[in-house]
């Protein structure tokens, strides 16, 4: 018995122990899991409150000093915020208005004083400052941006403020900012952010009205269509004066051209007529928006936009022109043509200024166009939709402006490495030209009988063509003549070598060439050569010099004429026989000839007889 007890008491001990491991690892396990549960809905509430808190602002409270919100106020997305806004103020009610600015900045009791007034004048300043498209405001609640094309980094994600608009005034730039707030269980709602509220009455000076409005009668202030009456009637009156002053200006600096004494600065100051009633006539506009009246912003930033332009445009052209009178007097101080016969030199100056006008005509057009878009804030208005069409928009340019950008590229090649030089002559298609002009796209050629060629400027890129002014524009002319086997040709070259060495364009006498150079039966071929100082006067002398060696065989030597000859005797002409022997020879062959034919008649008479 006391054996078997030891052997079960052991096994109850065992038993004991593994019932003592369960239950800790039970309840290790069972507080594991509360922890985690503990721990994960800590975490799932401080996710939830960090997802509020991206979505709106909380406060406490919302304009406590302008009372209850007028009813039917819509502040709900962006959109109605604003629209609400700008019909109010349009209504006149800026106690109403004053609802959807978040005037936190200021204390209470100040609230409703000040607020109707700084709704008035944001008013003014967001219809005159910057052109805002209502439209364009997101229409959702949360303001998430929902456009499929739009590669914005926020797409898809709640926004709690958004920019409005963005406004310089005195040197500094001022963000107008919508912001969503939110109060306990209530509606969130869309304000104007209170950053901008200090800032108000600085930007109404910069873009509220002007002296001059306060004389305009309120009928005339009412709206209709996207302006005011009085704009309507405003704008003529305004352009129609700026246009008189532009006229001014153009006959003014035209009295001023026919004054000077003529010579360049005549004719620069005749050119700039245009150009300069333009910068006056856009200068004065830009100081009758800043100083005397303002308009809306959908006219005040289209004029805005075009004066830039204009502008730049005027002042490009005074550039230009100032250019081509530099390239005009050079041409004059060329002996008036621009040919290969001028130094090499001044040519290459003249070049590299038409190359000078083409790069003023990029950089104009470049400035004025960056000028522009940062004016207009045109990649802020479009967004990053712009960088993923930019592709596109590349892609179709090139294809559809290929010819047009080739020969631009083109003409800066030519430009650079000067194969061709203002007054090379080049043979193009078989004609003598001169190149006049190198342009964007195409160069200006003239011709030896005075017409003008306008060629493409990768045609001198692409293509091999002859350029005689490379190097040197002195040529060889060959003079050809045919005489008869009979000429002198010592006379012939003697008399080459003296008129040839008259001609001027004549040079490096010492390679005067004259030689025989063929033979027919009844002619020979004479070639000359001269070298001269440029084809065209080349040619010249090459006609002079021919002109004079056919008058020199014409007075002198007629029968050294080429001519046909026709054999009426068989007698070798070779062999020296005089006319007179060449005359009896042929008066004995008829002689014989006559008495032949008297025997045959005998002859014939006689067997006539017999046969009788």
């Amino acid at each position: 018995m006391a054996n078997m007890d030891g052997p079960r008491k052991t096994r109850m001990k065992t038993t004991a122990s593994w019932l003592l491991w369960l239950v800790t690892a039970v309840t290790l396990t069972v507080s594991s899991v509360c922890v985690a549960q503990s721990q994960g809905g800590t975490q799932a509430q401080a996710q939830g409150s960090d997802s509020e808190t991206q979505q709106w602002f909380s406060v406490d409270s919302i304009n406590v000093g302008l009372g209850e919100v007028p009813k039917g106020l819509e502040r709900g997305t962006p959109r109605e915020a604003i629209r609400s806004f700008l019909k109010l103020t349009e209504d006149g009610e800026y106690a109403a208005a004053a609802h959807v600015i978040n005037l936190s900045e200021l204390p209470p009791a100040e609230q409703k004083e000040r607020g109707p007034e700084l709704a008035r004048k944001l008013a003014e300043v967001l219809q005159r400052g910057e052109w805002l498209n209502v439209s364009s405001l997101s229409g959702r609640q949360d303001a998430a941006i929902m456009t499929p094309s739009s590669q914005n980094p926020l797409m898809g994600k709640p926004r709690r403020n958004i920019q409005l608009a963005s406004l310089t005034a005195k040197g500094e730039t001022y963000d107008v900012r919508l912001g969503r707030y939110k109060v306990d269980d209530e509606e969130p709602v869309w304000l104007v952010m209170p950053d901008i509220v200090p800032s108000i009455p600085v930007l109404y000076e910069e873009y509220g009205p002007s002296m001059l409005e306060d004389y305009i009668p309120d009928r005339f202030k009412a709206s209709f269509g996207p302006l005011r009456i009085w704009e309507w009637i405003a704008i003529p009156v305004v352009l129609l004066a700026v246009g008189l002053l532009g006229w001014g200006i153009y006959s003014l600096v035209g009295v001023i051209s026919n004054w000077l004494p003529y010579g360049a600065q005549s004719i620069f100051v005749g050119r700039i007529q245009g150009p300069m009633a333009l910068i006056v006539m856009s200068l004065v506009t830009q100081a009758l928006l800043d100083y005397v009246v303002s308009f809306s912003a959908v006219i005040t930033t289209t004029f805005r936009v075009f004066l830039i332009a204009i502008l730049a445009w005027g002042a490009g052209a005074v550039a230009l022109r100032l250019v081509d009178t530099i390239m005009l007097r050079m041409t004059r101080r060329l002996v008036g043509e621009i040919d290969d016969t001028k130094p090499r030199d001044e040519r290459k100056l003249l070049t590299t200024l038409y190359a000078l006008r083409r790069v003023i005509i990029l950089i104009m057009v470049t400035a004025v166009s960056i000028y522009i878009l940062g004016q207009i804030q045109i990649f802020e208005s479009l967004g990053l939709s712009l960088l993923a069409s930019a592709s596109v928009l590349t892609v179709l340019i090139g294809i559809a402006g290929q010819a047009v950008l080739g020969n631009i590229i083109s003409s800066f090649q030519v430009s650079l490495a000067k194969p061709i030089r203002i007054g090379d002559l080049v043979m193009f298609e078989g004609q003598w030209c001169y190149v006049e002009g190198i342009f964007y796209t195409f160069i200006r050629l003239r011709v030896w009988n005075e017409r003008r060629l306008i060629v493409p400027v990768t045609y001198f890129v692409s293509k091999p063509f002859e350029n005689f002014s490379v190097k040197s524009a002195k040529e060889y002319r060959t003079l050809e003549m045919t005489v008869h086997l009979s000429a002198d040709v010592q006379v012939i070259r003697e008399k080459f070598m003296e008129y040839a060495k008259e001609e001027d364009s004549v040079i490096e006498h010492h390679k005067l060439l004259c030689q025989v150079t063929g033979q027919t039966g009844t002619a020979l071929s004479i070639n000359c050569y001269m070298m001269t100082t440029d084809p065209m006067s080349g040619w010249s002398a090459e006609m002079n010099v021919r002109e004079r060696l056919m008058a020199f065989i014409r007075d002198n030597y007629p029968e050294w004429w080429p001519r046909e000859v026709v054999v009426i005797s068989h007698q070798d002409v070779a062999r020296g026989e005089s006319a007179a022997t060449r005359m009896s020879s042929s008066e004995n062959d008829s002689e014989a000839q006559d008495t032949t034919r008297q025997e045959g008649s005998s002859e014939g008479d006689a067997s006539g007889e017999g046969r009788s």
